[in-house]
């Protein structure tokens, strides 16, 4: 069947339509994006501004037309972090519905965690042993670790690349603001570590989305041009020595640099602060990169549930 999955995150809104079939991966048909910066659409109180509100309202309405000129039979919304964590979320996504006729769920934290460790298992396979996962999105970081599909821990943090930029950054990446959030982020990372860290070293460890890929990018990870099946990693090394290169450098001269978007570009600092603390804190020498994360997740999460359902599946796999 093809399936429309809408992810609203706090940088992005991106509708991805995909072939998805029982017992065979997810094929992506067709993919609608736009820049929602809802993380920075927050007002003094911590609602969506109503900027922000008619741009989403705007983007759903549109991805619901592709969705249905593209043949779904089904749309799948959700909503992280920025919408989350709004003080005005429920009256944000009543209007989108009003308008569009579209349901957002708004998925927890923890929730967010787990479904992206369910997209990494089922990509690496149950040969990759216990595994630890890290998600930087723009509101938020997942952390989640565990040897079967779902995970024994499962964490958010509000340690987003868009969040932290607009909160610590926004008046330059001078020494001080740098070595402050720099502080800041490794405190927050170090006070719930132990949760992963208490089962011992990870088999795999892995990181997923656009500001770990970025980072490995820069790094000189293959371009995703080289195809989503060429190994790639993000070394603590090597990301260590280009901290200071990117605090120095202007917005425009980061958009410049490979495997980073204009729009992203002014949050790399942030993201690169956060994957450093990850990497350390956690004992890490580098992080495989996964091209599955959440919408994988959330694919496959709704794959099963109709397997689960299905009346003709006598659940003999012979039959």
């Amino acid at each position: 069947m093809r399936i429309g999955v809408l992810d609203i995150g706090s940088n992005t809104g991106h509708l991805l339509v995909v072939d998805a079939h029982r017992g065979a991966a997810p094929t992506p048909a067709f993919s609608h994006k736009r820049r929602l910066r809802l993380a920075e659409h927050l007002d003094d109180a911590g609602a969506v501004s109503a900027e922000g509100v008619e741009a989403l309202t705007d983007f759903v309405s549109e991805a619901l037309e592709v969705a249905e000129d593209k043949g779904c039979a089904e749309t799948v919304g959700f909503a992280t972090s920025a919408v989350r964590d709004a003080v005005n979320a429920e009256e944000v996504l009543a209007h989108v519905a009003e308008r569009t006729g579209v349901v957002v769920d708004v998925l927890p934290g923890e929730d967010e965690a787990r479904l992206t460790f369910l997209a990494v298992r089922r990509w690496f396979g149950w040969s990759s042993g216990r595994l630890a996962v890290f998600d930087i999105g723009g509101g938020s970081l997942e952390v989640a670790g565990g040897g079967d599909e779902a995970p024994d821990v499962a964490w958010s943090m509000p340690l987003g690349a868009a969040r932290l930029t607009r909160d610590h950054l926004a008046g330059g990446t001078d020494e001080a603001s740098v070595r402050a959030l720099r502080k800041l982020v490794r405190s927050a990372v170090a006070e719930d570590a132990g949760k992963l860290l208490r089962a011992g070293t990870p088999d795999r460890a892995v990181a997923t989305s656009k500001t770990f890929r970025s980072l490995a990018r820069i790094c000189g990870a293959a371009p995703s041009s080289d195809g989503e099946f060429v190994p790639r990693t993000l070394s603590a090394e090597d990301l260590r020595g280009w901290i200071p290169k990117l605090a120095e450098m202007s917005d425009d001269e980061i958009a410049g640099l490979p495997g980073v978007s204009a729009s992203r570009s002014h949050q790399m600092l942030a993201g690169a602060l956060v994957a450093d603390a990850v990497l350390d804190i956690f004992g890490l020498s580098e992080l495989e990169i996964c091209p599955w994360a959440l919408r994988e997740g959330v694919i496959l999460r709704r794959l099963d549930q109709i397997t689960s359902q299905d009346p003709d599946d006598s659940g003999d796999p012979l039959s």
